[in-house]
Parts: C-alpha cells; structure tokens; sequence
C-alpha cells in the first residue's frame, strides 16, 4: 500500500516512556531511564530510532493521505495541508480531491492526533470514522559525557493510535468503527421530534397523577 505523508509529520514522535527497561553494554550500570532524561547521570542521547508498524487498516487504496502528527506538530499546519486535500473535490489544485486520511501519532502526540480527527470531522460532516490502537518499540542509545566507552540502551513501549476518516462507508462490525456525526444528530432529532408529537393528553396523564376519591 503507497501512502503520501505530509513533509512536517516526517519525523519520529517523542513520547513518554513505559515499562522502560535499561540494558548497559560496558561497564554494568546502575541508571533509570528518568534519570537519562532528566541529564544528572552526565550521559546524552546519541541515537533514537522507532520500530516501524504495519498499517492497522488493511486494504487501503492506494493514494491514501497519511498525517503523522508528532509532539512539536503544529495542528493550523497539519490541518490547513489535510483540509485542502480532503475539500479539494474538483481538482483546482491540480490534485484530485481524497476520499480517506489517516491521522497517526504515538507517546505525547496521541491526544494531538485525537484533536486533528476531531477537528476535520467538525468541518467536513458525514464522515465514517475507524479508530486503532498499537504499541511500537522505541531504542535510545546514550553515551557518557566522562569519557570512556560506557554506553546505556533504553528500550522502551509507545502507545499509537491511527484513525482513518473516510466519505465512503465502513464496515460497520469491524471494532473500532464510529458512523458519522449527523447519523447520531438524526437520531437525537427523531427522538425529539416523537415527543414533541405525543398528544397532550398522553402527556399530562403522565404528568399529573390519578385523583384520589374520598367517601364521607
């Protein structure tokens, strides 16, 4: 499957660390991954890669845009870039308009990724909505600024979240599926509406409650 990607989602996310687990490689050291963060253990960061993980939405045509939102991410960038594509029906960019964008993000950048679907399903109604979580693997490689060769790998588990937005329809039983907002508005106004139609005297009958008769 080809994906196209925004130019100012290229880079990785940085997250939070969890269950993170130190391996030293020479000489043993005894160091926590908050305390490589915080720089008191007088050891830098050298090296940082991400495991890759496969696209939680198989079958995907091929063309689809990929947002990759990441934590210093600027929402006005990503949504102005997305925006365009998605409302860009007849093609006066000189690109045909997509049916489907997938917003992915991982660590900080979850709640991020979470406020760009959000906000494009806010202005492009009738969306159909599929939501996936993973987790990937993240490696860190730090070095010691006291000279030598002691050398600190930090290994650590991201959450990731892809949410694909789509104007055709989804599959309904597939888990993670939310159908488009003003499917749901519909049903609030049906209802509304039913009661708003129930005779008067259905309703103060109940609302008022029977009278009581008493003999003298």
């Amino acid at each position: 499957m080809e994906l196209s990607t925004h130019r100012d989602a290229r880079l990785s996310v940085q997250g939070q660390a969890r269950n993170a687990q130190c391996v030293s490689t020479s000489p043993p050291l005894q160091l926590s991954s908050s305390g490589l963060k915080q720089g008191h253990t007088g050891f830098k960061k050298v090296c940082r890669i991400e495991e890759d993980v496969l696209c939680p939405f198989p079958g995907l045509p091929a063309g689809v845009l990929e947002m990759r939102v990441k934590e210093g991410s600027k929402i006005r960038n990503l949504m102005g870039f997305a925006m365009a594509r998605m409302q860009d029906e007849t093609g006066t960019s000189g690109q045909t308009g997509l049916r489907q964008v997938v917003f992915s993000g991982s660590g900080r950048a979850v709640t991020k990724t979470i406020t760009c679907a959000e906000i494009m399903k806010r202005k492009i109604g009738g969306l159909h909505q599929m939501t996936k979580l993973q987790y990937k693997g993240l490696r860190e490689v730090w070095e010691s600024q006291e000279g030598g060769d002691s050398e600190m790998t930090v290994h650590r588990t991201l959450p990731s979240i892809s949410i694909l937005l789509s104007k055709d329809p989804l599959d309904p039983l597939e888990p993670g599926y939310q159908p488009p907002d003003n499917e749901n508005e519909r049903t609030r106004e049906e209802a509304s509406q039913a009661v708003e139609k129930r005779p008067l005297d259905s309703v103060d009958s109940l609302m008022e409650p029977p009278a009581k008769r008493s003999c003298l």
